[in-house]
């Protein structure tokens, strides 16, 4: 866990899913789980007794649902710092209704790992420009003709397998490294790549569009196995 971590609670009538929700949120190194309820009465004294960046909110819940807790919330005077909130539901129907609020992200079940990572890391956007700290720009380090690389994640367009090879196409350079794709991917954030084919890796966020058997970047079509137009559609939609 960081310094900039986001203290959260779930809210969800069903205990499968805030356990589920409660696994996702452990293994994002920049969330800390606060609590999790059954509803959002319960709910209320943890968010005025604690600093609650972040509300995972289920919107079918029986004792009060996710849009009328968001009107609690507004009218919640006791509340110095509203949290940011992400609505969860089992169906689209309540995407249109969820912009008459002011949410980071709306997420259908069942909540994928990468989806889920999205729609955090929005959330973090969301707050660091909130507290006016600068977002650090990772990277990785690479072995490219005997030499040590620093590569920044957001120059990275696509990965290529060359053999016992990959190659790295950026925004101004292309480097040969020696690694398998499969290796490679455990190097990357699973909410800014995904593998679409057994030899391409693309950055998610330079993909301009995408049919059933190829996402194009940058003006070049790089093909994509039918299997896996599923994922990243899921991936794309931005609620």
């Amino acid at each position: 866990m960081t310094n900039s971590a986001l203290n959260c609670i779930i809210i969800d009538d069903s205990p499968m899913q805030r356990m589920s929700i409660s696994k996702m949120v452990s293994t994002h190194p920049e969330l800390n789980l606060v609590g999790t309820y059954p509803n959002g009465i319960v709910a209320q004294q943890d968010l005025i007794s604690n600093q609650v960046h972040l509300l995972f909110l289920d919107i079918e819940m029986p004792i009060i649902s996710g849009f009328d807790f968001l009107e609690e919330l507004e009218s919640m005077k006791s509340l110095k710092h509203k949290p940011q909130v992400i609505l969860i539901a089992s169906k689209a129907d309540y995407a249109l209704k969820a912009f008459d609020y002011t949410i980071t992200d709306y997420l259908q079940k069942p909540l994928t790992k990468q989806r889920f990572f999205i729609a955090v890391d929005r959330a973090l956007k969301i707050q660091r420009q909130i507290t006016g700290i600068s977002e650090e720009q990772p990277y990785i380090l690479v072995n490219s003709n005997l030499q040590k690389v620093k590569v920044p994640l957001n120059e990275i367009k696509w990965i290529e397998a060359l053999g016992d090879y990959i190659k790295i196409i950026t925004n101004n350079k292309s480097l040969l490294v020696l690694s398998t794709m499969k290796n490679f991917m455990t190097r990357l954030p699973a909410d800014k790549f995904i593998r679409i084919h057994k030899s391409y890796i693309v950055n998610i966020q330079k993909i301009e569009n995408f049919c059933s058997n190829s996402v194009e970047i940058c003006d070049n079509k790089i093909p994509m196995s039918r299997n896996r137009k599923n994922d990243l559609q899921n991936i794309m939609e931005p609620y």
